[in-house]
C-alpha cells in the first residue's frame, strides 16, 4: 500500500492536463495565462483539502516555472507518471532507436 495521500480526481486530472499539455500551457518554461488558470484551479482545491502545502504552492504562484510547477505536481502525481507525461508532451508518442 502506498503512503501517498489520496487526492480528488479533479486535482489529479488537472495536473495531468497541465503536464501533458506542456507545449500549450507553458511559454519559454513559464506558465502562460491559460496554464495559470488550470494551475490556480488545481491548487485552490489542493489547499482547501491540505492547507499544509500552502508554502510550496505560494512559491510556485510567485515564480511559475516548470520546475516549481513540477514540485507541486509531485505532491499529487507519481514521479514516473510525471516523467512519462512530460516526455510524451515534448517528444511525442513515438520513440526512435
Amino acid at each position: 500500500m502506498s503512503t501517498k495521500r489520496r487526492f480528488g480526481p479533479d486535482v489529479y486530472n488537472l495536473f495531468r492536463k497541465l503536464i501533458s499539455g506542456y507545449k500549450v500551457y507553458f511559454s519559454h518554461g513559464i506558465l502562460n495565462s491559460e496554464g495559470r488558470k488550470i494551475f490556480e484551479e488545481a491548487v485552490r482545491m489542493l489547499i482547501y483539502e491540505y492547507p499544509e502545502y500552502k508554502p510550496i504552492i505560494s512559491k510556485a504562484r510567485r515564480d511559475p516555472t516548470l520546475e516549481n510547477v513540477l514540485k507541486v505536481a509531485r505532491i499529487v502525481l507519481d514521479e514516473d507518471e510525471i516523467e512519462n507525461l512530460l516526455d510524451i508532451a515534448i517528444y511525442g508518442i513515438y520513440t526512435y532507436r
